[in-house]
This record gives C-alpha cells, structure tokens and sequence, in this order.
C-alpha cells in the first residue's frame, strides 16, 4: 500500500510540474503576444503566484517521494536512469530559478508602466527572451525525465 501512495505522489508531482509548467508558458506567451499592458500585468501576477504554490510544492515533493520509492522498492541510486533522473532534475531547477525571478521582474515592469501610463521599457522585452529560451531546456527536461521514470531503462550509457 504504502508503494501505491508514493507512486501515486509522485506521478501527481511530476503532472504538477508538467502541466503548471505548459500553462504557464502558454498564458505568459498569450499575454506577451497581446502586447495590452493590463493583460501581461495580471497574468504574469497569476503566474507568479502559480508557480510558488504549485511548481515549488511539486519540486519539494518530488525528491521527497522519489527518494522513498527509491528506498522502499530497494533501487540503487547509481542506476544509470535515477542519476540522469537526478541530473535532469538539477538542469531543470537551474533554469525554473532563473525564470520565476524573470516572470517577477515582468510582473513589476508591466505594473510600473500601467502605474506611470508609459510603454513596457526594453527591458521587459530583454527578460521576456530570456524567459522564452530558458523554458525550451527546462521543459525537455522534464520530458526527458517522464520518459526515464516510465521507460528505467537499465542500460543508457
């Protein structure tokens, strides 16, 4: 039973990620498309939001109930595909950071230009590139990671 719970955990925290992760590059590119200030203000508040409820209590999770079904099923931790797991995992927190800090800094621009009536400046159009490339590794990474914990493939290198 106690298997059961944690793979269920695990697979809920890894949809969690997947799918807070899609939506919020999907709402984020819609609004920065639109180019309308009020829009890119709100949904990036939104999105801000979203990510340190769900993407951050699913990166916590994560770990913890990897590490247990680890545990519990008896895995070594050098198997090749719990180490590229582990690896992908670091690549993609190393481009979520980065990118939850952009999607604050757009957030704030986009209120200041709505505040002062003005134009989103340079710079939102800078970070919001930035924002867009990080999201292409981060995101195959998370792919790449589904795929290791369905496939496990016992040989990868």
């Amino acid at each position: 039973m106690l298997y059961f719970i944690l793979k269920y955990l695990h697979i809920v925290g890894a949809s969690v990620l997947l799918g807070t992760g899609a939506g919020i590059a999907f709402f984020m590119l819609l609004a920065h498309l639109s180019g309308d200030r009020v829009l890119i203000a709100g949904v990036a508040r939104i999105v801000v939001i979203a990510d340190f409820l769900f993407t951050a209590t699913a990166v916590v999770a994560q770990p913890v109930t990897g590490f247990a079904l680890v545990w519990y099923v008896g895995y070594g931790l050098g198997e090749h595909w719990i180490v590229l797991s582990l690896f992908l995992y670091l690549v993609t927190g190393a481009f979520w950071v980065p990118v939850v800090w952009i999607q604050m800094q757009m957030r704030d621009l986009a209120l200041a230009a709505l505040r002062d009536g003005g134009a989103l400046p340079p710079r939102y159009f800078r970070l919001f590139r930035t924002w867009f490339v990080f999201g292409f590794p981060a995101f195959a990474a998370v792919l790449g990671i589904l795929w290791l914990m369905i496939a496990r493939p016992q040989q990868i290198w």
